[in-house]
């Protein structure tokens, strides 16, 4: 395939901007509402969030922002007294600590834009988040995943293959949802197994997938994909029912049904299959590093969530085979 000539974003022609327009939500008033789609909109265009991710900034900083007349009450008090309100009404750790990560980083916007003197939200603390990862399938229950998945599509039903072809590479390759959906054709080197994708804040990376997603990709674009593509279709790789580009929400679909054939194995979902790559690999051996790479982590930290999961296999190990335990 030939190589694009620079990175793209990982919205696709035709998504509609969610920073800005339409009416103010109800209790935000009108000044303070256009403050905040310029807000969105900066998230959005300049800094490159995903849609996913504003529309999460706008739900969270629309309930801070209710109520006040204009930024200036905005202080620190009234910082504090919204995460209190939050963790009265239930709100989690990790939930807290998004929110609050939120309001730092719309007060610090807020701040270099001249709107607010000083940045009340950088003497914010928040609850650090409990991170931990979901029960995955083991390496047994995801095998008899993706051989189910190959039977299934031995007759060459084109929706088969595909649903095929999605539980192969995200588990090959550890790919989220969306970056897997957001493929296009000329993302694919069939001959070389890799995939170029577009991760979160617009970074592309490299991933390979080994002989099993290999075969089934070659099977979709043989048999699979001509069947469904029409005149209007995208440079999707991967198409849904009707030609268009593949949802992310019939993928999930996919994968949750998929693991809910297999006695035992737990309803994950396609970030579990990502969950369960990058443990398979770690306990198979694979440096941390490259592991990084690629899940697409900018910091390592994150990664590292991994070796916890690892760790505790490696107990169960000692402990039915070592003569000591």
């Amino acid at each position: 395939m030939d190589p694009r000539p620079g990175p793209r974003s990982s919205r696709r022609a035709g998504d509609a901007a969610v920073g800005g327009g339409g009416d103010a939500p109800a209790g935000l008033a009108p000044a303070v509402a256009e403050q905040l789609d310029r807000f969105l909109r900066h998230l959005e265009l300049e800094r490159g969030r995903s849609r996913h991710t504003v529309r999460a900034y706008r739900g969270d900083l629309t309930t801070l922002l209710t109520g006040l007349a204009d930024l200036t009450e905005l202080d620190l008090r009234a910082l504090r007294g919204w995460l209190t309100a939050q963790h009265t009404a239930g709100a989690g750790r990790s939930t807290l600590a998004r929110r609050a990560a939120a309001a730092r980083t719309f007060t610090a916007w807020a701040r270099r834009d001249g709107l607010i003197e000083t940045d009340p939200g950088a003497r914010l603390a928040s609850p650090r988040p409990h991170r931990t990862l979901p029960a995955v399938p083991d390496a047994e229950q995801t095998a008899e995943v993706l051989t189910a998945a190959e039977s299934g599509s031995a007759q060459g039903d084109p929706v088969a293959l595909r649903d095929r072809l999605v539980l192969e590479l995200l588990y090959a390759t550890g790919v989220r949802v969306g970056e897997l959906c957001g493929l296009d054709l000329a993302d694919v080197d069939l001959d070389r197994r890799t995939l170029r994708v577009v991760g979160k804040g617009d970074r592309e990376r490299t991933v390979v997938f080994g002989v099993p997603a290999a075969a089934a990709l070659r099977r979709w674009l043989d048999d699979g994909r001509p069947a469904l593509v029409r005149p209007t279709s995208p440079r999707a790789l991967l198409l849904g029912a009707r030609g268009g580009r593949l949802d992310p929400r019939v993928a999930r679909t996919v994968v949750h049904r998929a693991l809910a054939a297999v006695p035992g194995a737990p309803d994950v979902g396609p970030h579990g299959l990502r969950h369960a790559a990058a443990t398979h690999m770690l306990e198979g051996g694979a440096d941390l590093r490259y592991v990084q790479e690629l899940l697409g982590h900018a910091k390592l930290a994150t990664t590292q969530l991994y070796t916890h999961v690892t760790v505790e296999r490696l107990k169960v190990v000692h402990e039915q085979a070592h003569p000591r335990a």
